[in-house]
């Protein structure tokens, strides 16, 4: 297999998975910034707004009008940092729990629909495979030709 295909594939299917997502995601009337927010947020509880704008790959004014719009709506809210009297720490509201759940119910209804024909088999090694891309991603410098710095 050729790298360009696996890399194409690997993309092609995460931008469908998202779409799926996307559009069930929108019938709770929660956006894909929103959704990742809280996401991020469950993952990362108290977490700094800076922290989260790196974790998240987005600029830290858009993180803040994306914090700004779930502080509104009830779901997240900004606590002093007890360190850093200029920093916020980032906290899910109660009320924003319900709505996860119901946000991993779509995501596993997702899921489900994107492996509906594939063997327990196949899952298992694509995800044994997928676990060692991101490992391998993560954990290494990217590869330089010979001769570069």
């Amino acid at each position: 297999m050729a790298t360009d295909s696996f890399a194409f594939l690997l993309g092609d299917a995460s931008r469908l998975l998202r779409r799926r997502f996307d559009a069930r995601a929108r019938t709770l009337g929660v956006s894909r910034a929103q959704w990742q927010v809280l996401f991020a947020l469950s993952r990362n509880e108290g977490i700094n707004q800076t922290g989260l704008a790196d974790w998240l790959e987005v600029e830290t004014i858009t993180l803040c009008r994306m914090v700004d719009r779930l502080a509104d709506a009830g779901l997240v809210e900004r606590r002093p940092d007890p360190s850093d009297r200029r920093a916020w720490r980032l906290h899910l509201i109660d009320a924003a729990h319900p709505l996860l759940d119901k946000l991993k119910t779509l995501g596993d209804a997702v899921v489900a629909d994107a492996v509906v024909d594939i063997s327990a088999e196949d899952l298992a090694t694509t995800l044994a495979v997928l676990t060692a891309v991101r490992t391998n991603l993560s954990s290494r410098e990217p590869a330089r030709k010979k001769g570069t710095a």
